[in-house]
């Protein structure tokens, strides 16, 4: 088993990039890291994949905000909407403990909300229609010529008909 070449390094420690192809992962996390850090979050799982860990409806509402510790335990913080903070709040425990399973661990012990209004994601874009039969007098089919070629101008033609 021949040995793996690594990039030469940088004065200021990060890999050269010219001609290497290597994984992104270490090199964000090495960018990113202190951000999460500053905020609390040692794992940045919490935030990453909040809408798994907490639910589609309890994420649109939330968002974490920070994570500290307290002689109780941890204490998430997170950024609700106005009106949902009070029904979130009944909802605390069955959370936390959602957050405690995802992790394997004990790692909330309570919730802290914070309310404010979320920057919402933009909904999902529409489906695409099914591509329609080109019509029989488009000049498309009078088309003779290279397969590809033939087969681009007929999904052209179906897209054409599809946004009228």
């Amino acid at each position: 088993m021949a040995a793996e070449k690594k990039p030469p390094k940088q004065p200021d420690g990060h890999p050269e990039r010219r001609g290497w192809i290597s994984q992104i992962a270490p090199d964000v996390m090495a960018i990113v890291g202190p951000a999460f850090a500053n905020k609390g979050f040692s794992d940045p799982g919490l935030i990453l994949h909040w809408e798994k860990i907490a639910g589609a409806e309890t994420a649109r509402l939330t968002r974490p905000l920070r994570l500290s510790q307290s002689a109780q335990g941890g204490v998430l913080t997170l950024l609700a909407e106005p009106a949902a903070a009070v029904f979130l709040q009944h909802e605390s425990r069955t959370l936390c403990e959602r957050i405690n399973t995802y992790f394997g661990h004990p790692v909330v012990a309570r919730l802290r909300f914070v309310q404010g209004a979320l920057a919402h994601r933009p909904p999902p874009p529409k489906p695409l229609r099914p591509a329609a039969e080109v019509a029989p007098e488009d000049p498309a089919r009078n088309f003779d010529g290279p397969e590809g070629i033939r087969e681009a101008l007929w999904k052209l033609a179906r897209a054409r008909h599809n946004r009228r």
